[in-house]
């Protein structure tokens, strides 16, 4: 039997984390059919040896969210790809949603408008200005949990093994292919984990940098020194 929708959660040391995202997934009130498939990225699969649910579809290929993606992709019953950070969490409702805008022939791809769990004036600002860039753009970040038609997916190229930008990249492709890409009005709920281990203000400015040197050509490779220095 095919499936509706594949989950597909890449993760690196997410022991803590796993089953509650797991959990918030399957809490999902939709009446189609899902799957959820967790790629591990650590040699070790220390965060797959944690899963409890057994119905959990469980992968380990090299780290990577781009290869570890492709991976999930590649084992994927779904007729459309959720691609789902292990730290964010779908709106009530996000499964539904994604069926019916999927059940548009012209619409290839989409993702969520983006919130984050904290509070903080500063905090909203990045939100709107997240939810406003994508909707011009049409270029949404991987915290937004994109989904796509899992055979276009593969027309366009999959996921690029590149350590950075992957999910920039995947949508320049689509919107390349004449994919239309849709940004639903309900949001996900990601961490604000790496802003507050990084600072707030940092965090965005360089994430902006990053992207703005990714346009302008700079390679990955390149760009991932610079994330990580």
């Amino acid at each position: 039997m095919s499936m509706d929708i594949s989950v597909i959660i890449p993760v690196l040391n997410e022991e803590r984390n796993i089953n509650r995202a797991i959990d918030a997934v399957f809490a999902q009130k939709f009446y189609g059919s899902i799957e959820i498939i967790v790629v591990d990225g650590h040699a070790d699969a220390t965060t797959l040896g944690r899963i409890k649910n057994k119905k959990v579809i469980q992968l380990n290929a090299s780290a990577g969210r781009g290869t570890q993606m492709n991976a999930g992709a590649g084992a994927a019953s779904g007729k459309v790809l959720l691609f789902l950070h292990c730290d964010t969490v779908l709106p009530m409702g996000a499964l539904t949603a994604i069926h019916k805008t999927m059940a548009q022939s012209t619409i290839k791809a989409g993702a969520f408008d983006l919130s984050i769990d904290s509070p903080g004036r500063l905090f909203r600002m990045i939100e709107k200005s997240a939810s406003l860039r994508s909707r011009i753009t049409r270029i949404p970040y991987g915290d937004q949990a994109i989904f796509i038609e899992k055979n276009f997916f593969f027309k366009v190229g999959q996921y690029s093994p590149i350590p950075i930008m992957e999910d920039v990249d995947l949508m320049r492709k689509l919107k390349k292919n004449k994919g239309r890409i849709q940004i639903l009005d309900l949001p996900v709920i990601t961490s604000a984990r790496r802003w507050k281990k990084e600072g707030l203000l940092y965090c965005t400015l360089r994430n902006w940098t990053l992207l703005t040197f990714f346009f302008l050509g700079v390679k990955p490779q390149t760009l991932v020194k610079l994330y990580k220095s």
